[in-house]
């Protein structure tokens, strides 16, 4: 079957495209109205504002073919903001007028206590399906997003999540056309499910929510298209190929995954963007690269080859209106900033370091993770430099200053080698634990450390 995808520059679409492969269709890239209007399949995916969103469907003239198919029933697939530009209007756009598919508003997520009602809710949540759901059905999804439609007009049924405590609609689906405010093209085998089931028009099995937690997230540094490790970024060995790497930890349950392109900065050229297409491929979880990445051009050749979200640390040091650039074009939700922090060597609290570790700022560590969300980071990869690659455990003391400091989500990395030191690492405040030695090394593999963890008391995504 032949699947079109509208391309209109405001997506990510390769995880869409390379989900949409997996699952036995041949993609069609267009923002033709004529063949967005008479193709058989359409998904319309979407990443950013719900202004520009809508101002890049009118200006390609998709506004009436898509309200034409969409109300006629034919097999249609809005995914993330896709879904959100099918409603009245949104109070991210105010005077924007949306298609109106759905006579209902898009409403800003409220930030709420606790490690799962961060803004942007970035990450994994259990979703429950309305009794009269065909399509859609219980589990654990991926989200990227902060703002939901908040109720469902009558004649769709809803899948349902919660954030800070208040429930959110996280699909919608009447017939053949299903809108999806989760990435069903990244939440692994669920997520692939369901978009066969979308292809096939097969009826799903009832399932409850299933359970979530912290995300596991192992990390590819990348050097010259190969997997390295070291030591506080120095001492480099070689660790493995980085596509067989992404195949083994996302069938192990790993709920993202990092690319780092350790030689970029110090070499003045960007990532690779032949690994990250190729680990895109394989890879039906959320990825992250970073590495060289100083414009919104590299911003953007990455996400075209598969990232979900970019980092991005030397640049925005030297460049801080960089992360506001990134977030107005991509999204608050794939700005990323990576942030490298020593201990100071003459007194308390961290600096920056930049460059691959090899350059002190002097800068103070949380002031300017403070600045990077106020321009628009809307996640923060936080790298103890003192503890990488050491297997000491996780900078706990950094971490809870760091979380008292920033209200976005952090990623914890810089030192893990146990359960335990993940479980301190939860408790000082990380939302996600990234690790490298202890997955490269065959100390335990992810679903393995997901065992240990429950045993710590930690919920986690089966």
């Amino acid at each position: 079957m032949t699947v079109l995808l509208i391309d209109t520059g405001l997506a990510n679409t390769a995880s869409v495209a390379a989900a949409l492969v997996r699952a036995g269709a041949t993609v069609v890239r267009s923002h033709d109205p004529a063949r967005v209007a008479e193709a058989p399949f359409v998904v319309m995916p979407g990443v950013g504002h719900f202004g520009a969103g809508m101002a890049a469907l009118a200006d390609r003239g998709l506004v009436d073919p898509l309200r034409a198919r969409i109300a006629a029933g034919r097999p249609t697939l809005g995914i993330c903001l896709g879904l959100q530009l099918w409603a009245s209007s949104s109070a991210e756009a105010p005077g924007v007028a949306g298609l109106w598919v759905l006579p209902a508003a898009v409403a800003a997520l409220r930030p709420g206590p606790g490690p799962r009602a961060r803004v942007p809710h970035l990450g994994w949540a259990g979703v429950r399906a309305d009794p009269g759901c065909r399509l859609l059905t219980g589990g654990a999804a991926n989200f990227a997003h902060s703002d939901a439609l908040d109720a469902v007009p009558p004649g769709w049924s809803a899948l349902w999540a919660t954030h800070a405590g208040r429930p959110f609609v996280a699909a919608v689906e009447r017939g053949r056309v299903l809108g999806c405010q989760l990435h069903p093209e990244l939440s692994g085998a669920w997520g692939q499910q369901l978009i066969a089931r979308w292809l096939d028009d097969r009826p799903a099995v009832p399932a409850p929510a299933g359970p979530v937690g912290p995300r596991i997230v192992p990390c590819l540094d990348v050097r010259d298209g190969r997997v390295v490790k070291g030591v506080r970024f120095q001492g480099l060995r070689d660790a493995g190929d980085p596509v067989a790497q992404a195949r083994a930890y996302a069938a192990q349950g790993a709920d993202e995954l990092v690319i780092l392109d350790v030689s970029a900065t110090a070499e003045g050229r960007a990532a690779a963007t032949a690994t990250v297409a190729a680990v895109r491929a394989v890879l039906p979880v959320p990825l992250t690269v970073g590495g060289g990445v100083r414009t919104e051009a590299d911003a953007a050749r990455l996400l075209a080859a598969g990232a979900d979200k970019v980092a991005t640390n030397t640049a925005a040091v030297r460049d801080p209106a960089l992360l506001g650039r990134l977030a107005g074009r991509f999204g608050v939700q794939c700005t990323v900033l990576a942030l490298d922090a020593a201990r100071r060597p003459d007194g308390p609290g961290w600096e920056v370091v930049i460059a691959a570790g090899t350059t002190r700022t002097g800068r103070d560590a949380l002031d300017w993770a403070r600045e990077a969300v106020d321009r628009g980071a809307g996640e923060l990869l936080l790298t103890s430099w003192d503890r990488d690659g050491t297997g000491e455990g996780y900078d706990t003391e950094l971490l809870a200053a760091m979380r008292a400091a920033v209200p976005v989500p952090i990623i914890a990395s810089g030192g893990a080698r146990t359960p335990v030191h993940m479980a301190r690492a939860l408790g000082a405040g990380a939302d996600a634990l990234l690790a490298a030695s202890i997955f490269h090394d065959g100390l335990l593999t992810v679903d393995q450390l997901k065992t240990a963890l429950r045993a710590e008391g930690v919920e986690v995504r089966q």
